[in-house]
Order: structure tokens, then C-alpha cells, then sequence
């Protein structure tokens, strides 16, 4: 089973900074995507950051130049760094991955963390 433990959440002023990180455990393969997600109260969740299969990293419109998504594959963490926070930054943020998994006869499976809450506000 895979689990993801998100972290980093706190309240932060606009144009302030924050750093995620989420730990990923249990065996996953061929892993096409990995990275973060948000959903803000009322909305639909949106991927803002991830890592696709070939090793690219993609962005939301809305974050792009102003977060990073990097990972430590020896510590199985990917972390999102936010920059220039804005109001509209404000939403629980989720990790995901998804990819194959030898204990389920190798299908394709999704996993997802608990949140973190990001508030963005003065």
C-alpha cells in the first residue's frame, strides 16, 4: 500500500514564501505522475505542479514562475516551493502518484494525501 504524508502548511502573508513536502512510502512503478494538487473551498481540485513519467515538470498557468517542484529520490519526498504567494493561493494542497503496483497484479493505481491547508491572507 502507498501512502503520502503531506506537510508544511501554515497561514503566510501575501508575497510570502512556504515550502511542502510529502513523504511517499510503499513500492510504486513506472510512475507517470507525481506531484500536487489544490482545491480551494468551492472549487474543483487542480493539479498546480507534477513530475510526469519521462522526468519533465509541468505547472499550472497560474503558479508557473512562481513555484518549484523538486524531489529527493533517496528520501522518496517531493517538495513544492511557493514564492510570491497570493490570496488566491489559498487551498488544501494534496500529493499524488500514480503508477504501477506489483501487489495489485500491476495495475494502474492512484494515491493521494491527507492535505495541508495553505492560507494566504493579511
Amino acid at each position: 500500500q502507498v501512502q503520502l504524508v503531506e506537510s508544511g502548511g501554515a497561514w503566510v502573508q501575501p508575497g510570502g514564501s512556504l515550502s511542502l513536502s510529502c513523504a511517499i512510502s510503499g513500492s510504486i512503478f513506472s510512475v507517470n505522475v507525481m506531484g500536487w494538487a489544490r482545491q480551494a473551498p468551492g472549487k474543483q481540485r487542480e493539479l498546480v505542479a507534477v513530475f510526469t513519467g519521462g522526468g519533465s515538470s509541468n505547472y499550472a498557468d497560474s503558479v508557473k514562475g512562481r513555484f518549484t517542484i523538486s524531489r529527493d529520490n533517496a528520501k522518496n519526498t517531493v517538495y513544492l516551493q511557493m514564492n510570491r504567494l497570493k490570496p488566491e493561493d489559498t487551498a488544501v494542497y494534496y500529493c499524488t502518484i500514480r503508477g504501477l503496483e506489483k501487489s495489485t497484479s500491476w495495475s494502474e493505481n492512484e494515491y493521494w494525501g491527507q492535505g495541508t491547508q495553505v492560507t494566504v491572507s493579511s
